[in-house]
């Protein structure tokens, strides 16, 4: 039997869907930085892979973004800031507050460390979406609660080595030291809880102390 050719048109193969915002920043996190995001909208980071997060209010951070290497990433959310430092630092965070007599039992402070198993916001790649989604200047704070990049990653390995990490101490890396950090943080979270202790009337007992730290707690690095 003599076969004949099929004059059947093929399907044209769909149009590609232009890639959207949260494309861009997904691509631009895994490809570009390196580091892993989960399905779903709004891109959410994983942590404790590339890098653990210190949760802080603003003010905060601020007063700590000395310690800082020009690189080290920071990102905030409305009033909270968001400290990148090496993997494991969540971990370490618990003894090394208690080792600079900050003992988190003790005291509330509004100090917040994301680990392993958990996951953060992705604010958007410094040069996507709207004037919004730019990182910001020194001293703003992200509008409606929109994580922004404050200071953006830099790529691969130079984002890795601008991380906060224990391994700094005593000047064996370029790395901002994780000990110094949270020392100004914890500081800056006690005067902050005292001083809203202090816009409360029941609280004259807090106030009557100032915002001071208390005694065997100096002041080591901030």
């Amino acid at each position: 039997m003599v076969g004949s050719l099929s004059t059947t048109p093929l399907p044209l193969p769909s149009p590609r869907r232009p890639l959207g915002p949260g494309d861009r920043a997904r691509h631009w996190y895994e490809n570009d930085l390196g580091w892993a995001t989960v399905p779903g909208e709004p891109v959410r980071l994983v942590v404790g892979l590339r890098f653990d997060v210190l949760d802080v209010p603003a003010e905060a951070g601020r007063a700590a973004l000395r310690h800082l290497g020009p690189g080290s990433p920071v990102a905030v959310s409305g009033d909270r800031m968001r400290l990148l430092v090496a993997a494991g630092g969540a971990e370490e965070l618990p003894g090394l507050l208690r080792w600079l007599e900050w003992d988190p039992s003790a005291l509330e402070l509004d100090l917040v460390a994301l680990g392993a198993g958990t996951l953060m916001e992705a604010p958007p790649p410094p040069d996507a979406g709207p004037p919004g989604a730019r990182p910001l200047p020194p001293g703003r704070s992200g509008s409606q609660g929109a994580a922004v990049w404050l200071r953006p990653p830099g790529s691969g390995c130079e984002a890795d080595s601008s991380l906060p990490t224990l391994s700094a101490v005593g000047g064996g890396r370029d790395a901002p030291d994780l000990v110094r950090l949270v020392d100004t943080l914890a500081t800056h979270c006690h005067r902050i809880r005292l001083r809203r202790a202090c816009a409360q009337p029941s609280q004259p007992s807090t106030c009557s102390r100032g915002l001071v730290r208390a005694p065997g707690q100096p002041f080591a690095f901030s």
